[in-house]
């Protein structure tokens, strides 16, 4: 038996880079995984057919309370089963781009709520969407995306590392309020990827600068991030909560 058997697992975008490789990881381990997109839809479709039967592509957008919920409604009348696992990965309108990011001078509040809308309300749609199923099976696991920007910001994104403070945030007050009733709430926080769209406007200097100071001298994968979101989803890490482990080679060290 496989960590996820019989588990059914929503991850928001879906369609592409992290999101894909987590649904298809999760898949691996035998879970039914609902591929979440907001315009991808020719590219959460074909992530879906390469999954094959276990996979659902559903369009949501993540800021949208109603749609979140509509969406946890199919997965479970598709499946015939609870959703009991969420990883939210949705990333709004942004892109790793150091030389044409908006410096502390110029950026406007607006920025700073797209990706907040995108981070924080986005999580909170999708754990209430899925919280009365958790309950009723005395279980749950849910599963923030943050960045090692938060820790360590190289470079000051400062609308993106911002919402991803608050998201860490938002899954430690999850973890305290949740966990007597068996629910966790915890963080993966990855480095730059190689090659997500949102990394894809990223020089190969930076990219190198990253490989010769990372211990693994290496750039961590999206394939390598799902591995470790997949331990938090599964039996393995049930007495852990309100965490935020931080996978990009060594880099940071916390």
């Amino acid at each position: 038996m496989s960590s996820l058997d019989s588990q059914v697992v929503v991850i928001s975008g879906a369609s592409r880079g992290l999101g894909a490789a987590i649904a298809r990881a999760a898949a691996n381990e035998g879970a039914s995984v609902v591929v979440n997109y907001f315009q991808s839809e020719a590219k959460a479709d074909a992530v879906a057919k390469e999954i094959g039967e276990a996979a659902l592509p559903v369009q949501a957008d993540v800021r949208d309370a109603d749609a979140v919920r509509d969406m946890v409604d199919a997965a479970e009348n598709h499946f015939g089963a609870p959703v009991t696992r969420a990883v939210h990965n949705a990333l709004i309108d942004f892109q790793f781009d150091a030389e044409n990011r908006s410096t502390l001078e110029e950026i406007d509040w607006d920025e700073y709520q797209v990706q907040t809308e995108g981070a924080v309300q986005g999580a909170l749609n999708l754990m209430q969407a899925c919280l009365p199923s958790m309950r009723d099976a005395g279980a749950g696991r849910f599963v923030a995306i943050g960045s090692n920007l938060v820790q360590n910001p190289v470079v000051p994104y400062h609308d993106y590392t911002t919402s991803k403070s608050a998201l860490l945030g938002f899954v430690r007050n999850a973890a305290q309020e949740l966990g007597p009733e068996g629910i966790t709430a915890n963080m993966v926080s990855g480095g730059l990827l190689q090659t997500t769209d949102a990394s894809a406007a990223t020089s190969d200097e930076v990219f190198g600068i990253i490989e010769q100071t990372t211990p693994l001298r290496r750039v961590t994968t999206p394939e390598e991030v799902a591995d470790a979101v997949l331990f938090f989803l599964s039996p393995w890490a049930r007495a852990v909560t309100g965490q935020n482990l931080i996978v990009d080679g060594g880099l940071v060290m916390k």
